[in-house]
Formats: structure tokens, sequence, C-alpha cells
């Protein structure tokens, strides 16, 4: 079987290593234990988490052990890496929910046995600390010069650096140790915003342990224009098929540009690359073969093929003829409000197709908005109960934008 790193490599993955021929060397002779953390400050993960349970996947189908670890202490302190302002404090109980959302959306991708992959919850020994002795033993081997000197901080000094997020380096470092001793963990893994934590916590254990202990990072999903992918108008892509559709989350892919469909591909399915690089080659018209089976393929990773070939169908039934399937996302209204008509400004701001009334304006100024088929030229235009047919409502944004309002 090929070596992981290799295959990691050659897709696109990999972005700094600590040791890169020793870890290459290690993932070929035997099966390693690996971990990547994931803080629950919402309750879903998110199409930049993807990326890095992708990793997880790959390692585990050449034989390596996951260990997803969800951070319920050191959500408690927030991460401040790539952060201009003190991430907002949640309760004990709302980490602990959002953790329980993660399980279950990771369950899909990752086979979890004790000697397959497995779950653990930095809660278990960051919470219970004694603040002398963990200074002691673990804040002696931080040197406070260097690590003022990590991207995580410096890049907060100006705007200010709470004494309580200063902590999560070494908390994040104290993980790697607890998993290294529990469990024979070697390997950290992460996005490459987490570069300086993860070569922190590899520190530790060769200072307190004498052993060695290795990090990789990963790109992160950027556009051909060096730009976070996986924003929409209405917030993050979320994995939660409640908070982003299936339908939703098929078009993002199917709409991305040309320029970034042989990176998604590489990154997102487990594609072989040979077809990856002959999708990714494909000009002109034909280019929409490969976003279509980008699309299909994301989306049935994360939501099952069922939900794939829904949103499948309805791209191409609102494409074709028909535009009326009921896959589509939708938004339901109550008649009431339509008794005297709603301003279509509003309407569009209610269904969250425009991020505001302003982006509304100049959407209808550039004959970039039909409702049932007809272009809208004004700004004031009355959407009323009549207008519905069947009690529905298809609003049509772009070329390729599509909403259904339903009345209730």
């Amino acid at each position: 079987m090929k070596n992981v790193f290799d295959v990691l490599k050659e897709r696109g993955y990999i972005k700094q290593t600590t040791h890169e021929d020793e870890i290459r060397e290690l993932l070929g002779k035997e099966s390693v234990t690996f971990y990547i953390g994931f803080d629950p400050t919402a309750d879903s993960l998110h199409v930049g988490h993807f990326i890095q349970i992708m990793v997880m996947a790959h390692m585990q189908r050449a034989g390596h052990k996951p260990i997803f670890l969800i951070g319920g202490g050191t959500t408690m302190i927030g991460d401040p890496s790539g952060k201009t302002d003190m991430r907002k404090m949640l309760t004990r109980e709302q980490i602990e929910k959002n953790g329980d959302a993660f399980k279950k959306q990771v369950s899909n991708m990752l086979e979890f046995s004790e000697d397959k992959a497995i779950m653990v919850n930095n809660a278990d020994w960051l919470m219970n600390l004694e603040y002398i002795p963990f200074l002691r033993e673990v804040g002696r081997h931080f040197s406070v010069n260097r690590m003022l000197t990590a991207e995580c901080y410096k890049a907060r000094m100006e705007k200010g650096l709470s004494f309580l997020e200063f902590n999560y380096m070494i908390m994040q470092s104290y993980d790697f140790l607890q998993l290294h001793e529990k469990y024979g963990c070697k390997l950290q893994m992460g996005g490459d915003d987490q570069w300086s934590n993860i070569i922190s916590g590899a520190d530790l254990i060769r200072r307190v342990k004498g052993e060695p202990a290795y990090g990789m990072t990963f790109t992160l999903l950027t556009n051909s224009e060096g730009k976070k992918m996986g924003k929409t108008v209405s917030g993050a892509l979320w994995l939660d098929g409640e908070k982003t559709s299936p339908y939703d989350f098929y078009q993002y892919w199917r709409n991305i540009d040309d320029a970034d469909v042989e990176k998604c591909l590489a990154l997102l399915t487990f594609l072989p690359m040979d077809e990856v690089r002959r999708l990714g080659a494909l000009e002109g018209s034909e280019i929409n073969k490969a976003k279509e089976i980008l699309a299909f393929e994301v989306t049935k990773l994360i939501h099952g093929e069922m939900e794939a070939k829904k949103a499948q169908d309805a791209a191409k039934s609102l494409f074709g003829e028909g535009a009326n399937d009921e896959n589509i996302p939708y938004t339901e209204i109550p008649r009431s409000e339509f008794s005297e008509g709603m301003e279509i400004l509003t309407l569009l701001d209610k269904i969250n197709i425009v991020s505001s009334r302003s982006e509304g304006r100049r959407l209808i100024r550039q004959n970039g908005l039909s409702v049932e088929g007809e272009k809208v030229k004004d700004f004031t235009l009355l959407i009323k109960e009549e207008d519905f047919k069947d009690g529905k409502l298809l609003i049509k944004k772009g070329k390729k934008v599509y909403h259904q309002v339903r009345l209730v």
C-alpha cells in the first residue's frame, strides 16, 4: 500500500511538518496513533473542519488510528489563533451540547471502535487541574518570550491579549502530552493556523518524556485568489443539514470557480488522483461535468448518497424546465404577512438570500432577480398572496440560486 504521507502530499493537504523524513518513515512502518482537536464553539462542524476530517479518514484507511479530540476544556479558554477579538464565552452546558453534535456528524466519516478510532474530551483532564502543581510541572517548560513570538499571539498584541487566552497554548500542549501518555499518541495534526500550538506540544513531550513526538499542518481551504472558501450569504457552510441544507451545500460546490475544481476534488473527495487531474483539465462547458461530480461526491460524504441524489435531481430540475422540485431550499412564511403585500427587499432579507437590503437593491438594479420567471425591476415591488401558485413562490437570484417561499 502507498505510504499515506505520499498520498496526503500528492493530494495537496500537507502545509508544514516538524520532521518530514521521520514522519514519512514512521507512517510507512507502523500503525501510528494521531490526534486532531476540535473546539465545539458552535453546534455544528463547518466546511473548514472538513479538510481535517478527510485527512483523518485517509489516515484511518491506511491503518493508522485517529483520536478525535473534543475540546470541552480548551473551549472554556478560547483559542486566539486567527482571531482579532476574544471568543464569546460559552457555558459548560453549551459546550457539551455542541460536542455531542460534533460526534454525530463525524461518525459518518470515521469508524469508531477501540482499535479503529476513539473520541475523547479534554475536559476530562483539564477541568480538574490544580493550578500551582500544574504551573510547577508543566508551566516551567514554557518560555514567555518564545510564546510571544508565536503568530497566534503576535497578531493579537496590538488589540490586547487576555491572560485567559494566553494559557491556550499550554492547555493544547498538555493535551498532546496526556494523549501521548494515555494512548501512545505520537503525532498531532491540524490546520496551519495551529502550527505554533502543535510544535509547542511536541516540544513539551520531548522535554517531559524524552521521547519523539511530531506535528503536521494542512493547507487551509482557499480559492485561487487565496480567500477562504466556505462562506455564504448566511454565514459559514455548515455540515449540519438543518443549518445548511443538502441542496445549498451541493449548489455551493456546483458553483465554484473553474480554477478551484481540481484542488477541491483532490482535497474533498476520495476520487483517484488520475481522475481528479482528468476532470480538472476539462475546459469550457465541459468543466461543469467536473463540478457536478465534485458537488455530488462532497454532498454524499456529508449527507449520504440519498440526500446527494435529491440535491442533484433538484438542481437538474431547476436548470431544466420544471423548476418546482420539492427538494429545493424553502422558507415558510405565514399567509397573513402577505395580506397587504410584502416589499420585495423585506422578503429577500427574510429568506436570507441577500446579506443586506443594499445588496438586494444592487441585485435588482443589475437585473439579477426574478420572481416566478419574471425579472424584478422595482425596489418597491409588493409580493401579495395572489402572486403565489398553490401556496408557493419561486425566487431566482443570479443564474444559479433558487429559493422557494411557501405559505403556511
